[in-house]
């Protein structure tokens, strides 16, 4: 394929993402879903599971191996951007806001579902085996499967949270308090998790580790202050400063590439280093960073659905399915239920909790991208891992629905909870 008819291919390709992940988002909106979940069933129905099935195989005609690097490269800036924006509006003093009950919550809704699962590769090795045989075995699987299983998508609960008008309530102030220590931490292990795993030929993963907590290290003690410094030294570059924040999330990106790691830490450590006013993100970069990544994040989606096929699974794959959304459910919506309730939540306010850190959505997505890119796991269990991603996260409405409509308070007690006692509770 000559260079133009590629550039016609690929034009032609983003603009029937774009069409029909924004077709789908509406419809999931009509149903009562996050726009983000039309966007992963656009992703998978453009793949081989939907429309590779019809007669001619139109997804390899509309998406030639040809066209596929240059979609990805796309997508992997289209992730950047996001992680970059998932860190810039990390606040450490939100992050206390939840108190006891945020800990609480992201402390057992992390490591209960990580531990079980942990144990289940331990003790069910051949049901893993059955479908990945070639990766399920060793550390960086291990803790890539504990990941895997904990992590809780914290845009998709903020906009669940957004649409229920939960937001600035018990329930919703601590879930997404506890959603968000939770992905830093889970972050965290997934880089350890790839630690040896990544494209750094002739280096040993001893100095990729002491290199990458240099680059950490400058990036909070040199960097950050050296941009803070600067922006508010010279007027003239506060209107630049969207510049600024794509620059260092791409660089950081680039660097974190180099040493190894998936290009999503650099974004997300870029987005912990960008300089806030006033500890607040600004709003400008913000909104340009956010709509820059929501742009482009329907080709992100494209490229997991055709990694992804239905078709290909098998009775193992099923048994396997299984076990892990029972193991991903459980995992997190008793523990969630029960730090919650010894936070002194109220059985309502927990069960919302419970049902809200369930979420998993684009973030369990970009860790299974991860995950698959550097080997750790194969396409096998990659499908089975995305379809317990969907299961969790179209679960998260109903369970809502149900909790709302089993213990939904009086039109008073509601008024009174949300003005007086929540001001006493938030600042237990």
């Amino acid at each position: 394929m000559d260079t133009e008819t590629l550039v016609t291919v690929v034009i032609g390709d983003v603009a029937l993402i774009v069409v029909v992940s924004w077709l789908l988002g509406a419809a999931a909106r009509r149903c009562g879903q996050p726009a983000v979940i039309g966007h992963i069933v656009a992703g998978i129905a453009l793949g081989p599971t939907l429309l590779g099935r019809l007669p001619g195989n139109p997804t390899e005609r509309l998406f030639p191996r040809e066209v596929l690097p240059f979609l990805s490269v796309l997508s992997q800036v289209a992730i950047v951007l996001f992680m970059f924006v998932a860190g810039y509006e990390i606040d450490a003093r939100q992050l206390r806001r939840g108190g006891r009950a945020a800990a609480l919550v992201a402390l057992f809704g992390l490591l209960v579902p990580a531990a079980l699962s942990a144990g289940a590769v331990r003790l069910l090795p051949g049901v893993f085996s059955a479908v990945d045989p070639r990766h399920a075995s060793g550390r960086s699987f291990l803790l890539f499967m504990a990941v895997a299983t904990a992590v809780t998508a914290l845009p998709v609960l903020v906009a669940v949270i957004r649409e229920r008008g939960l937001a600035g309530g018990p329930a919703g102030t601590v879930a997404t308090t506890a959603a968000g220590l939770m992905d830093v931490a889970a972050w965290l292990v997934l880089a350890a998790a790839l630690v040896g795993t990544g494209h750094a030929p002739g280096r040993p993963w001893s100095l990729t580790l002491l290199l990458i907590a240099v680059f950490v290290g400058g990036m909070f003690l040199v960097v950050r202050p050296a941009l803070g410094w600067w922006l508010r030294r010279s007027e003239a570059l506060v209107a630049n400063q969207v510049t600024i924040a794509l620059a260092l999330a791409l660089g950081s990106a680039w660097v974190t590439a180099s040493l190894g790691l998936h290009p999503v830490f650099g974004g997300l450590l870029a987005g912990l280093v960008m300089p806030r006013r006033g500890g607040v993100p600004d709003a400008d970069v913000l909104r340009s960073m956010e709509h820059s990544a929501g742009l482009l994040l329907p080709l992100f989606f494209v490229t997991t659905g055709l990694s992804f096929n239905i078709g290909s699974m098998d009775a193992d794959a099923g048994v396997l399915l299984a076990l892990i959304v029972t193991v991903a459910t459980v995992g997190k919506l008793v523990p969630a239920y029960v730090a919650a309730r010894l936070g002194r939540l109220d059985p309502h306010q927990s069960a919302l909790v419970a049902a809200l850190v369930n979420t998993r959505g684009l973030t369990e997505l970009i860790v299974l991208n991860v995950g698959l890119e550097a080997g750790v796991i194969g396409p096998g269990l990659f499908t089975v891992l995305v379809l317990m991603a969907l299961v969790t996260t179209f679960a998260t409405g109903p369970l809502l629905s149900l909790i709302g409509r089993r213990n939904a308070p009086e039109p008073q007690a509601r008024a009174l909870y949300l003005t007086g006692p929540q001001q006493k509770w938030t600042s237990e």
